[in-house]
């Protein structure tokens, strides 16, 4: 019988009782304890600031906070062991909700998707997402994102997406001292930032104005992924009120901008990137 399941899986009969030999099992178990012991490392940076993580953050995680280097198989051999289950990026179906009208002046596309121009807070990335919070109420943000760093700048919560939203945004992003002299910022071609009221406060903070190409979601790209690693990272669903996710929204960026590591970063948060560059210049 051995003789046939053996064939039948194609294993070696020699193999099949060395894994059951007495020192096999031995080995077998003190694996199992060093990887349990890893386990928890793991876990430690898994759950580091109440943050669920990817294999990839762990990594940078367990580095910069902990001084402790893992193999990144090791790291996804562990989680896959022990579920241990990354959060999974969902697409994002926000649609705008209002129009231009004829009074509303689109900009020229300044950007082209060069996202990465070597000086931080020059390319300004903004856009707004809705939060579905507790009985499928929603809250909506609004951010304004540096393309170089990747530092979240400026950002409001609100209960309606109104011209408030971004105008509140725009006074936020006025009090930052480490923009670019060039400094523009670029959006999609939605309400909010054809408004006269929007661009007349942009001229008056002295920046450039910039536009994707009607119906192309690939110029704002870095903008979409950030609001798709918030919601995947944050308990937004499980917030009662509105004050609840503007407290939510408020300690996921203070985490995205000085924890969080980023493996096109240098593996570095956003602030420690920024630093970093403007020790060179």
């Amino acid at each position: 019988m051995v003789r046939y399941l053996c064939e039948v899986l194609e294993v070696s009969r020699s193999g099949y009782y060395n894994y059951f030999k007495e020192e096999s099992l031995q080995k077998r178990a003190m694996k199992h304890q060093a990887d349990e012991v890893v386990k928890e490392v793991i876990l430690k940076a898994y759950r580091f600031r109440r943050r669920h993580k990817g294999a990839r953050q762990i990594k940078m995680t367990l580095y910069h906070q902990y001084g402790i280097t893992y193999n990144l198989k090791r790291i996804r051999r562990i989680m896959k062991k022990f579920g241990v289950i990354c959060p999974i990026r969902k697409a994002n179906p926000y649609r705008r909700l209002a129009k231009a009208t004829q009074e509303h002046r689109t900009c020229p596309h300044m950007l082209e998707r060069q996202f990465k121009q070597g000086v931080a807070g020059k390319v300004l990335l903004t856009d707004i997402t809705y939060l579905t919070y507790k009985s499928g109420k929603r809250a909506y943000l609004s951010t304004i994102k540096d393309a170089e760093t990747n530092e979240i700048l400026a950002y409001e919560v609100a209960a309606s997406i109104t011209m408030e939203i971004v105008l509140d945004t725009l006074k936020k992003l006025k009090k930052l001292k480490h923009l670019a002299q060039d400094a523009f910022i670029h959006s999609d071609q939605g309400f909010h930032y054809t408004n006269p009221a929007f661009q007349k406060l942009v001229k008056q903070m002295g920046l450039g104005q910039s536009m994707s190409r009607r119906g192309n979601c690939w110029d704002n790209a870095p903008q979409e992924s950030f609001f798709g690693h918030l919601k995947d990272e944050t308990n937004i669903k499980d917030c009662e009120t509105l004050e609840d996710v503007k407290k939510e929204v408020k300690s996921y960026m203070i985490y995205y901008n000085h924890y969080r590591g980023q493996w096109n970063l240098k593996k570095l948060p956003p602030v420690k990137y920024r630093l970093q560059l403007q020790e060179v210049a």
